[in-house]
């Protein structure tokens, strides 16, 4: 065995989901693995003595705070190599601050979002998951099929709020499958970058007027919490349907209720504030809603996905090559 020495962290789940025989064995192809391999705490005094020896830290979901008496305890530490999205959960400045390389596989957990994000909108052009709910009231009587306006994939507008990675993604599945003309609401993008992926650069204002489907894809910072509020929700057209696999907070959530009790918009949510909703919340039980649990992001087998982008990280710092996807001042500042 040769290469860096490395440690696992992650919470249990997260290492048996994300690390079985075949990422061990890639693992040990670049990198030392000693004892403990892996850990979900970095605080006792086994852990902290690996630490003193590591050089790569692999990490994904659970993973503890790297913060100043952690980052003492590894003076050797060059990288922390995460098999997931956002790292704000564990590293912050100190990190950077020390020259350490960071690396995210938010690429690899952002293709599901979309894909999740595709189903919705061309669900939501043709009203399916509304029209499904009619149905078990309605049963034999099919005349409920026009109440829901225009059942119609064909020239459709989808707004997306944030051209994120997710965002170009959505943007270029669209285009793939002829999902409808894209609007782009984000106003620290290049507008040249939104273009050259075949949509169009748009104010706020001027898109929302336009929305048969809104789709959100900006991160939950201060500044974006509730940026979907009443005012914006009342611009969108009635009929329109709201799609959330961002974060909750981005929408408010008391307003949202009030259009779709109404039964003005329709929304498809798989992320609500708070979540998940209070048991009380009327939009468990309108037809003109879809709920999921936090099901669009990487579960399961998909997230083999992250691990395998992790490791192709490792690899490269191995051979001395850049990596492919590095975390920054101005990406942590505005991670999901």
């Amino acid at each position: 065995m040769s290469g860096p020495e490395a440690l696992l962290v992650m919470d249990a789940d997260t290492h048996r989901l994300q690390f079985g025989a075949d990422e061990l064995a890639r693992l040990r192809r670049s990198a030392v693995l000693g004892r403990p391999a892996w850990t979900d705490e970095l605080e006792s005094a086994p852990v902290r003595a690996r630490l003193a020896e590591v050089e790569v830290l692999v990490t994904s979901w659970g993973c503890p705070p790297l913060d100043d008496r952690v980052l003492r305890a590894a003076p050797r530490l060059r990288a922390v190599l995460h098999a997931a999205g956002s790292v704000r959960g564990h590293v912050g400045e100190a990190v950077l601050d020390r020259g350490i390389l960071v690396t995210t596989a938010a690429d690899a957990n952002a293709e599901p979002v979309a894909q999740y994000t595709l189903a919705a909108v061309l669900w939501a052009h043709k009203k399916v998951p509304f029209l499904a709910a009619d149905a078990r009231r309605h049963r034999a009587d099919w005349s409920y099929r026009e109440r829901r306006g225009e059942l119609s994939g064909r020239d459709r507008t989808v707004v997306l709020v944030g051209f994120s990675r997710i965002g170009r993604r959505v943007t270029q599945l669209l285009q793939a499958v002829g999902g409808g003309r894209v609007l782009v609401v984000d106003p620290v993008v290049d507008p040249a970058l939104v273009r050259a992926a075949g949509a169009e650069p748009v104010p706020m204002e001027q898109a929302l007027a336009q929305a048969d489907v809104l789709s959100l894809h900006a991160p939950s910072l201060p500044e974006t919490r509730h940026m979907i509020g009443a005012a914006q929700l009342a611009a969108l057209p009635t009929g329109a349907t709201v799609v959330n696999t961002a974060r909750g907070a981005l929408v408010d959530t008391a307003a949202l209720e009030r259009e779709c009790v109404a039964g003005r918009l329709h929304a498809i949510l798989d992320v609500t504030d708070p979540e998940p909703l209070p048991a009380a919340s009327p939009l468990y039980d309108l037809p003109n809603v879809l709920l999921t649990p936090h099901v669009a992001g990487s579960l399961g087998s998909e997230t083999r996905r992250m691990s395998a982008a992790a490791l192709d990280e490792l690899e490269r710092y191995v051979a001395g090559l850049p990596p492919l996807d590095p975390v920054t001042r101005p990406a942590l500042a505005v991670q999901a």
